[in-house]
């Protein structure tokens, strides 16, 4: 990227957390897709979410991920959501953990953004389930 951000020390310290919740595969991928329109919002993703907010130490990952499944599910965000709920095996968020999470996305933002959540994360499990018994990650 090269970019004057990427060097500094809150854009290193969340690539690394970036890259132990989401894999090395998924964050080589949105490095390799970076061009430089986008640049900017990488960099700004890289050090504001993963180098500040994940990179905190009040909260543990699991915490962190089950509240951003929450968020994004309220908001819609259903991208956004299935990449956080496959990040889950790193962050040691469990299937109960997301449940529990669409229950209170259920009661405080509304049944139908739960219901459309689950559907996204219950393919999100079998997809995840289908590459475990095919030998995959």
């Amino acid at each position: 990227m090269g970019s004057k951000n990427s060097s500094s020390a809150r854009y290193v310290q969340g690539r690394s957390v970036r890259k132990s919740v989401l894999g090395e595969a998924h964050v080589a991928k949105a490095e390799a897709n970076t061009d430089p329109f986008d640049q900017p919002f990488q960099e700004l993703i890289t050090e504001g979410a993963w180098g500040t907010v994940w990179a905190g130490d009040h909260w543990s990952k699991r915490e962190r991920s089950m509240v951003t499944i929450a968020l994004l599910a309220a908001l819609g965000h259903y991208d956004e959501c299935a990449m956080h709920v496959r990040a889950a095996k790193n962050t040691g968020a469990s299937r109960d953990d997301i449940c529990e999470a669409m229950l209170h996305v259920a009661i405080y933002a509304g049944v139908p953004a739960a219901n459309s959540a689950i559907k996204v994360i219950k393919e999100v499990f079998r997809e995840m389930d289908a590459e475990t018994q095919a030998g995959g990650n």
